[in-house]
């Protein structure tokens, strides 16, 4: 039996718009839609991972001040067969029109809370997704 491999650590973000939806992002070659984000490069803290990620996939600036935590989740990763993905994942606001750039084929605006309209990656449809639900539900605001 072959030893259990470690997740793949990413950082991931929930973004809101003015009507409390959030944008999911999907890969070329990948059937499900997942969190904006990415894998940290040496050296770099979460936010400078986020920040990094959604200029080069989407073009826009995060506003590292205004980043609320969520949590870390660790679910069966979509575009990796076999691995699980562990996301430290933070609600963000960002300045600029989010756009598919990089490896990112489409981008879409889902309802927060089921049911979303698209295939989802575990990680964001029973945990990230959730999570941003309850921040927001508690914060009496979506953004």
């Amino acid at each position: 039996m072959e030893p259990a491999l470690s997740p793949i650590r990413i950082v991931t973000a929930v973004i809101l718009d003015a009507a409390g939806r959030v944008l999911v992002v999907r890969k070329h070659g990948s059937p499900a839609f997942i969190q904006p984000g990415g894998k940290r490069e040496p050296g770099e803290d979460a936010l400078r991972t986020l920040a990094r990620e959604l200029d080069e996939e989407l073009g826009v600036a995060l506003r590292t001040g205004e980043a609320v935590a969520l949590g870390t989740f660790e679910d069966d990763g979509v575009n990796e067969p076999g691995r699980r993905v562990q996301g430290e994942s933070f609600l963000v606001q960002v300045d600029g029109t989010p756009r598919a750039e990089a490896e990112i084929a489409e981008l879409a605006w889902i309802p927060l809370r089921p049911p979303h309209g698209v295939k989802l990656a575990p990680l964001s449809e029973h945990h990230v997704l959730p999570a941003a639900a309850q921040q927001v539900a508690g914060a009496g605001q979506a953004g």
